[in-house]
């Protein structure tokens, strides 16, 4: 079999499971999961993991791996689609990866140093400058157009955490901390293909707070709450993701659901234009607009005629 990889990217809610799933059954497909929060079980409504029917249509890889008190990195996540990606060709079957975070994207198209990036004095004392004259959230901002996951868990103010973080993608290879972002790109790894899915920025909004909505009708409160009592405390990196953050200062008392859902709202928006501007660096994806095209089944139309 020609071992080509297709690839799904976009912002969250813009429709890349539904996507994936026609181009994995069209194919004869099977789905790698490119999502740093999907890696953790018990974390299944905030994560907005693919349904049990979903799962059964297609099958999915790098899903429920882990533990939410588990150690995962962007190494750990490389290794684990490597050997997925190996795995689903040496079976005959097309691998398509699907998913909105940047840079687990990048670790399985692109060589990366993931050796342990050491301390940079001269970057650090530029990056505390930088921030007595701009400000920690102007770093924060920087970060998040670099590693938006990263930037999704540290805390704005948090200024040694930020500044160490940038360190690491510097030293790291995913590029100049926000100035080149993807054009000091690795070797390719994969001969592959990438796909981005868009929308209106109205309508993306809007399919975020639907999905918003319908998260805490199907039980977020509930999930998060059972993930506490657990003693997987907001201390994890794992509940510092999108709803578990925002939910757990509802269970402790200290704002009330309708502010959680206002912020999880908010957060998610500002989270998609992060993602937007990642994929975007990237001359490689080809975009497509999903109201314009017709929805999923006439963008996975689309995508496999232009793979084919």
């Amino acid at each position: 079999m020609d071992r080509r990889l297709l690839v799904i990217v976009g912002p969250t809610a813009a429709g890349k499971s539904d996507v994936g799933i026609l181009l994995a059954e069209s194919l004869g497909g099977e789905i790698v999961s490119a999502d740093s929060m999907q890696v953790y079980r018990g974390m299944d409504i905030g994560t907005a993991k693919p349904t049990a029917e979903q799962r059964r249509r297609t099958p999915h890889h790098l899903i429920d791996i882990i533990a939410p008190d588990q150690p995962f990195s962007v190494a750990d996540y490389q290794a684990r689609a490597d050997a997925a990606l190996a795995d689903i060709w040496a079976r005959g079957r097309q691998p398509i990866l699907v998913g909105g975070s940047g840079l687990y994207v990048r670790a399985v198209l692109e060589e990366m140093d993931f050796s342990r990036v050491p301390p940079d004095p001269e970057l650090r004392s530029r990056l505390l400058a930088e921030a007595r004259s701009r400000g920690t959230r102007a770093l924060h901002e920087r970060l998040a157009e670099v590693d938006p996951e990263a930037a999704a868990r540290i805390h704005p103010n948090d200024q040694k955490r930020i500044i160490r973080a940038l360190e690491v993608v510097e030293g790291s290879g995913p590029g100049d901390a926000g100035r080149k972002k993807v054009d000091r790109r690795g070797a390719a790894r994969y001969n592959s293909k990438q796909f981005g899915l868009t929308l209106d920025r109205d309508e993306l909004y809007r399919r975020i707070e639907a999905r918003v909505d319908r998260m805490i009708a199907d039980g977020l409160v509930d999930e998060v709450g059972g993930l506490i009592e657990r003693g997987h405390t907001e201390s994890l990196v794992a509940m510092k993701g999108l709803g578990y953050a925002q939910v757990a200062l509802h269970i402790r008392g200290k704002i009330t659901l309708d502010e959680a859902v206002r912020r999880l709202k908010r957060d998610t928006r500002r989270f998609a234009k992060r993602q937007l501007t990642w994929f975007r660096a990237d001359p490689r994806i080809e975009w497509i607009d999903v109201q314009e095209t017709g929805g999923p089944p006439k963008v996975a139309e689309l995508i496999e005629r232009r793979w084919r």
